[in-house]
């Protein structure tokens, strides 16, 4: 590890930073370097200017992967390099809002009966179940499983604030099938390669896409697919927005409310003031003469 990264690693743990977070920053600033061939702390904003366009042009990267490059060089260039020109030098990128993909009842029920691997038809149904976020399951240890008060402790959470979850009755007895049969003792989806581990993120990634596609779902199935669809099938039972927000970790409830764009039932159910205006009745086009 270079006197840099070293730096750059203990400024990240300093300010308590997600383990997930600490990877993917130094993975960036990792890439950053290698793309000049030349330690970071030799190059400006230029060369910063340069790799973002590289990511925008070259590589077609989303805006949330700009988003994340350049939230990583400014941690390393202002608060590891005390470089006050960032912001001022280096742009942003502009983020179009996207409405969350979400699947059916009937399409989680058709991806999880067409999945016949029973690790990962377990991983499927506690993602659709509770909601987790991927770094959050894959985190998930057995003692994490509360089956006395019926919870589950997610303690490797977003912005490293944990939560409790509920456990229904449902998932804990399919939890318990998988354990019977894996019997994992530490991680509770642990890696197959390296049992000491938990699963690569990149592994469930791929679990989660390959059973949409048996399943015949024509688009990309992802870990965050089934947590928005877990929200937005809560929100048309009738679960109230500050409960969606606790239960999914949501710092801002703005960011729970975009359910509600996406939940047809309740755009459904909103009354249209359209249908209670008093019209007269259309049997016929009083102009059919005209030319139509």
């Amino acid at each position: 590890m270079t006197p840099l990264r070293k730096r750059m690693l203990e400024e990240l743990q300093l300010r308590n930073y997600a383990n997930f977070t600490v990877e993917r920053y130094l993975d960036v600033v990792g890439k950053f370097a290698k793309y000049f061939d030349k330690s970071p702390d030799l190059l400006g904003p230029e060369q910063i200017r340069e790799y973002l366009l590289h990511l925008v042009r070259d590589k077609k990267s989303a805006p949330n992967t700009f988003q994340i490059h350049r939230a990583a060089l400014k941690f390393l260039y202002v608060k590891t390099l005390k470089q006050p020109w960032f912001d001022e030098q280096v742009a942003r990128t502009r983020r179009h809002p996207r409405l969350p993909s979400v699947l059916s009842a009937s399409e989680i029920t058709q991806i999880l009966n067409h999945t016949h691997n029973l690790k990962h038809w377990t991983i499927i149904a506690t993602f659709y179940a509770t909601g987790l976020r991927c770094n959050e399951l894959r985190n998930l240890k057995v003692h994490d499983i509360d089956s006395q008060r019926m919870l589950i402790h997610v303690r490797e959470a977003k912005g490293g604030i944990p939560r409790d979850i509920p456990l229904t009755p449902r998932l804990l007895e399919r939890l318990k099938i998988y354990w019977r049969w894996r019997r994992p003792t530490d991680w509770l989806f642990p890696s197959k390669m390296r049992p000491d581990q938990p699963m690569e993120r990149k592994t469930i990634r791929m679990a989660c896409n390959l059973a949409g596609r048996r399943a015949g779902i024509g688009r990309p199935v992802t870990p965050h697919v089934f947590r928005h669809s877990c929200a937005t099938h809560m929100l048309e039972a009738g679960a109230d927005l500050r409960t969606i927000q606790v239960l999914l970790g949501h710092a801002d409830i703005q960011t729970t409310a975009q359910y509600l764009r996406v939940s047809t039932t309740r755009m459904q159910a909103a009354p249209n003031p359209f249908d209670v205006l008093q019209l007269k009745p259309i049997y016929r086009s009083e102009d059919d003469h005209r030319q139509r």
